[in-house]
C-alpha cells in the first residue's frame, strides 16, 4: 500500500477502536470483498477480544430467525453485547444476499448494544461465506460478547458451521420428516444443542422422542458433553431462556476441558481452506482451455489441478 493508503486505514482503525460503527460497518464490507485495505486491517485487529460464537442452524422454515431474536433479548437482559452474522443464499448473478434475514430482527435496529449483519454465502457449499471468519474476528475485536452466526439451512452441507462456531444449535420442528432429514443428512453429528421449535405443533414430543433415541445410539461429544433437547416456541419466547442457559452450559464446559482453544484453531483452518478453494475456483474459471482440455482426456482432473497450482502459474 502507499502511505496514503496506509493512513487511510490507519485512521479507519482509530474510528473503530474508538466504537463507531460505521467503521465496523466498512471493516466489514472491505474483508467480504477481499479489499487488501480490509486484510491490512484484520491483521492489525486479529486476535483481540474473545466472544462466545453460537451457530444456529437448520431447515429452511424452522423458525432461525424468530429464534435468534429472541436468543438475542436474552443475551442482552444479561448485559451482553451482541453481534450477529446472517449468512444468506447469494445470488446466482450479483453474488449479493437474497433473503435479508434482518428484517426479522428489526426491533433491535436502534439498540447500540446490538449490531447486525447480513452475509452472502456466495455459493459456499457449507453454506457459509469464506468471510465469514474474517467477519467473527472484527466483531470480537469491536467489543462484542456473544455473536450468534445463523446459517443458510442447505441441508447436508450445514456442517461447515461446527467448524466456525463454538456451540452449533441445531432447530429443528415437528414437520413431517424433519428428524429423519437431520439423521440422514448427518447434521445430527454437528449439534451441540437441539431445539425443537414450533413445539405447539402436533408431534412436537414425538419429534423429541426420536431425538433422544437418536442420540442414545450415538458416541458422547468431546469431554463427554451430551446434547440436550429444548422445546420452544419462539413467536411467544417460550422456552427460549431456558435454551439460552443451555448454551451457557455447554460454553462452560468448553472451559472445564480446555477444549476453547482447539475450536479456535479449527475455525482458523476452515478460514484458511477457505481461501484456497476461492482461488481454485477463480482460477479455475480463468483456464477455459485447461478444462477442455481435461473433457478431451488429454489431461486427468489432477494433472490440470497441478499446473494451476504451480507458482509459475
Amino acid at each position: 500500500m502507499t502511505e496514503a493508503q496506509d493512513e487511510r486505514v490507519a485512521d479507519l482503525e482509530h474510528r473503530f477502536r474508538q466504537g463507531d460503527p460505521r467503521a465496523l460497518a466498512r471493516a466489514l464490507t472491505l474483508v467480504e470483498s477481499g479489499h487488501p485495505w480490509g486484510q491490512a486491517l484484520l491483521k492489525r485487529l486479529r486476535g483481540q477480544g474473545q466472544a462466545k460464537v453460537v451457530g444456529i442452524t437448520g431447515s429452511p422454515g424452522a423458525g432461525k430467525s424468530t429464534l435468534t431474536d429472541r436468543l438475542i433479548l436474552e443475551a442482552r437482559k444479561r448485559g451482553e453485547r451482541v453481534g450477529v452474522l446472517a449468512v444468506d443464499p447469494s445470488s446466482p448473478f450479483t453474488g449479493g444476499a437474497i433473503l435479508g434475514d434482518r428484517i426479522r430482527m428489526m426491533r433491535h435496529h436502534q439498540d447500540p448494544g446490538v449490531f447486525i449483519r447480513s452475509m452472502a454465502s456466495r455459493g459456499a457449499l457449507g453454506g457459509l461465506a469464506g468471510a465469514t471468519v474474517a467477519a467473527l474476528s472484527l466483531l470480537e475485536a469491536f467489543g462484542f460478547q456473544r455473536i450468534f452466526v445463523e446459517t443458510v439451512g442447505v441441508g447436508q452441507s450445514e456442517v461447515d458451521i461446527a467448524r466456525v462456531a463454538d456451540t452449533t444449535l441445531l432447530v429443528l420442528t415437528p414437520a413431517a420428516g424433519d428428524a429423519v432429514q437431520a439423521f440422514k443428512a448427518g447434521v445430527m453429528e454437528i449439534a451441540d444443542i437441539f431445539a425443537v421449535n414450533k413445539f405447539d405443533l402436533p408431534g412436537g414430543e414425538r419429534l423429541i422422542q426420536e431425538l433422544k433415541g437418536a442420540l442414545e445410539l450415538s458416541p458422547p461429544r468431546p469431554g463427554g458433553w451430551r446434547p440436550p433437547i429444548y422445546p420452544t416456541v419462539a413467536a411467544t419466547g417460550e422456552g427460549v431462556e431456558a435454551l439460552f442457559e443451555g448454551l451457557e452450559a455447554h460454553h462452560r464446559h468448553l472451559k472445564e476441558h480446555g477444549l476453547l482453544e482447539a475450536h479456535r484453531l479449527e475455525r482458523t483452518r476452515f478460514e484458511v481452506e477457505s481461501v484456497i478453494q476461492e482461488w481454485g475456483r477463480r482460477r479455475t474459471q480463468a483456464a477455459e482451455d485447461l478444462v477442455a482440455r481435461v473433457a478431451r482426456g488429454e489431461l486427468t482432473p489432477e494433472e490440470a489441478a497441478w499446473s494451476l497450482l504451480r507458482p509459475e502459474a
